[in-house]
């Protein structure tokens, strides 16, 4: 199952449990690209699949991933200088490179870059999986159980959303809502992005029910007083912004 967007397929699944781990895979082979994805997409996960380095670098600078798989070869940019880019900009998210099974001056160069692990093609599909399972296994170690914009926090733990000394427990698909909202701060998602990622690709949920939702939050985020709302842009989506409260006149 995918839909287009931005001009690259971005593969939509949700796991039994109703979570998404979403990677960001990178690879100028699109045969290989394909394949991998397919496989990937059956075990649960979400991937965004690009086909070379300038754009694995601007989805992975604008999106949200819980960990990204690079090939060393492509164009425009190799996946060495994607990874050196991003960690550079404090992108603490895991990266996976594929490099040739003879070149361990990349193995090394990668690693000593920032890189989590290799993994040397030709590769199985098993080993991949074993491999990724890893990566994201190493990102919740390091996760942070609360999330924070402006003076509004989430604990991912326990469903709090909390300012001012105040605090809500959420609903289950509110929680999501609102976790989604601050991993991507700034960034509008469009309605059906929040139906995908909130209630799964195969929801009988409509667009009206986003809506929805999205008034509950706003309606905790004023009474906690917080100082970050949701906004909506006509035609793109819904974005989490902070407000900037106007200071007082002096009489």
């Amino acid at each position: 199952m995918f839909q287009l967007r931005f001009g690259r397929y971005s593969y939509i699944e949700k796991n039994g449990e109703g979570d998404f781990m979403k990677l960001l895979y990178a690879e100028d082979e699109v045969s290989m690209s394909e394949a991998v994805v397919d496989i990937l997409t059956f075990h649960k996960y979400i991937v965004d699949a690009v086909y070379d380095g300038a754009d694995a670098l601007a989805y992975a600078e604008s999106e949200q991933y819980d960990g990204i798989i690079l090939d060393i070869m492509m164009p425009k940019m190799s996946g060495l200088e994607v990874l050196q880019k991003l960690r550079a900009e404090g992108c603490k998210t895991p990266i996976l490179l594929l490099t040739a099974k003879s070149e361990i001056e990349d193995q090394i160069q990668g690693l000593d870059l920032g890189a989590d692990d290799y993994l040397p093609k030709p590769f199985s599909m098993e080993l991949l999986l074993a491999r990724v399972r890893a990566l994201l296994r190493r990102r919740e170690e390091f996760t942070p159980n609360v999330l924070k914009c402006g003076n509004v926090t989430l604990d991912q733990k326990n469903y709090e959303l909390s300012a001012n000394g105040q605090k809500f427990v959420l609903p289950k698909l509110e929680f999501r809502m609102m976790e989604l909202m601050m991993l991507n701060k700034g960034i509008y998602l469009s309605t059906e992005d929040i139906l995908c990622k909130v209630w799964g690709y195969d929801t009988d949920a409509e667009y009206g029910t986003v809506w929805v939702y999205i008034s509950y939050l706003r309606k905790k985020l004023a009474a906690l007083g917080a100082d970050v709302t949701i906004t909506a842009k006509r035609n793109v989506g819904y974005t989490l912004e902070v407000t900037e409260n106007e200071p007082k006149k002096e009489k």
